[in-house]
C-alpha cells in the first residue's frame, strides 16, 4: 500500500519513526512533513494527507501530532475521509473493519514509539469486512457526509 504520512511540529520525530517502520512492512511512504520541530499548524498536515487520499496518491494515512485529536479533528471535515484517534490496538484493526478507517490518528504527546508502531502496524493489517451491516452503517455515514456537503460556488 501507498501511505501518506504527515505530522505537525509536535508528531516530527514519532512520524519519522513511523515512517521507518512502515517502509519495513513493505509499504511505499509518501512523506508530507512536517520536516522539522520548527511550528506548524495540524489542519495544514490534515489537509495534505486527505489530498493524498481524494487524488489517489495515497492508499491511507497516517496523522501525528501532540494528542491526535486536532489532526483527527481537521482530517473528518474532509469528504472521504474518515480519521480515527486509536490508542489501543483493538480500535486501530477495528476501525477498519467495521468502519474503514482510512486515516490513522496519533498523539505523539500520549504514546510511546512501540505503540505507536503496534497501532501503524494493525491499521494497515486490516481490511474493511464487507459485511453487510458493516456496509450499512458506512452507507449512512456516507449519507450524512453528502447531506452537508457544500456545494461549488
Amino acid at each position: 500500500m501507498r501511505i501518506a504520512l504527515a505530522a505537525d511540529h509536535a508528531g516530527f520525530a514519532l512520524k519519522s519513526e513511523l515512517a521507518e517502520a512502515v517502509r519495513g512492512g513493505g509499504h511505499e511512504v509518501l512523506d508530507l512533513g512536517t520536516h522539522s520541530d520548527a511550528p506548524v499548524d495540524y489542519p495544514d498536515s490534515a489537509a495534505v494527507v486527505a489530498a493524498a487520499l481524494r487524488e489517489g496518491r495515497a492508499d491511507r494515512g497516517v496523522l501525528v501530532c501532540g494528542s491526535g485529536a486536532g489532526v483527527s479533528i481537521a482530517a473528518n471535515k474532509f469528504p472521504g475521509i474518515r480519521a480515527a484517534v486509536c490508542h489501543d490496538t483493538y480500535t486501530a484493526r477495528q476501525a477498519v473493519e467495521h468502519d474503514d478507517m482510512n486515516v490513522l490518528c496519533l498523539g505523539a504527546r500520549v504514546i510511546g514509539p512501540a505503540l505507536a508502531r503496534d497501532l501503524t502496524t494493525a491499521f494497515l493489517g486490516a481490511t474493511f469486512s464487507g459485511q453487510e451491516r458493516h456496509r450499512r452503517r458506512l452507507s449512512k455515514i456516507l449519507a450524512i457526509e453528502a447531506q452537508f456537503a457544500r456545494q461549488p460556488q
